[in-house]
């Protein structure tokens, strides 16, 4: 029995050894696994790590390329609208070379036609000597236009002395024509064509186209007799109606048509 349980003890204590040194290996392996893992879940953060930075790097470098690619595009936009400008200012150019020559074309003709000019006014006359030549008209158109004012002054003083004696003469004239008329009016001779002797009045053939006036004393003539004075009291282009002075007649006197009327008091000439 004891044998059986001595047995029994070797048994279960080399089992025992046998799991205690089968659990180390298992113990172990897993140790070394556990182990390894750890040093391949470094690595693979390590790397991770390292891919990280890369692509951050790399994603760097995307955003300069971009960035790059960004300001190429922009340059090639500022070169294009660069180079329109250009051709427009180099269009402008063309445009602005062309009116040139044709200006320095035209330039040129005038230059000709002045020459031409020049060579009009006498084989001395060129471009140098012009400014002398010009001075010369200058002064010459000076010196004319001094007489021409002076010219011109003694024409004023001239047209001044013509309107005086134009005045004068105006003056004159109708001095003259007032004497005339005075004259004329001196040798005022009309005849009695009517009288009224109960109204005092009488008509006389002449009026104020023969020189009466309402201020006219006439005197009434017979055979050469003054026989009587009438005054004028109506006034007419070509007769005249006076009244009869009848103080003035003579006794058993009285006037009749056909007697003739002339001025009583001749005026000064």
């Amino acid at each position: 029995m004891k044998t059986i349980l001595y047995i029994v003890a070797i048994i279960t204590a080399c089992g025992a050894a046998i799991f205690s040194f089968n659990h180390s290996r298992k113990f172990d392996a897993l140790q070394k696994s556990r182990v390894e893992a750890i040093a391949t879940n470094k690595k693979v953060t390590a790397d991770s790590s390292v891919a990280d930075k890369n692509i951050k790097e790399e994603k760097d470098q995307l955003a300069a390329a971009q960035e790059k690619q960004e300001l190429l595009t922009q340059s090639v936009s500022s070169i294009k609208s660069t180079g329109t400008a250009l051709s427009a200012d180099l269009a402008k150019l063309k445009s602005e070379e062309a009116t040139q020559n044709e200006e320095f074309a035209q330039l040129d003709k005038a230059l000709a036609e002045v020459n031409t000019t020049l060579a009009s006014l006498g084989g001395d006359v060129t471009l140098d000597t012009q400014p002398e030549k010009l001075q010369q008209i200058e002064d010459d158109k000076t010196a004319k236009q001094k007489k021409l004012e002076e010219l011109e002054a003694l024409v004023g003083g001239a047209d001044k002395s013509l309107a005086t004696n134009r005045a004068e003469m105006e003056r004159l004239s109708k001095r003259m024509a007032e004497r005339n008329a005075r004259i004329r009016g001196n040798s005022i001779e009309a005849v009695v064509t009517a009288v009224n002797q109960g109204w005092g009045f009488l008509l006389i053939g002449a009026g104020s186209n023969s020189g009466f006036t309402p201020q006219t004393s006439l005197l009434v003539e017979r055979d050469g007799r003054k026989i009587g004075r009438v005054r004028p009291s109506s006034i007419e282009p070509n007769q005249t109606i006076a009244e009869i002075d009848l103080k003035s007649l003579s006794s058993g006197v009285s006037l009749q048509p056909g007697d003739r009327v002339i001025l009583a008091k001749p005026e000064a000439n």
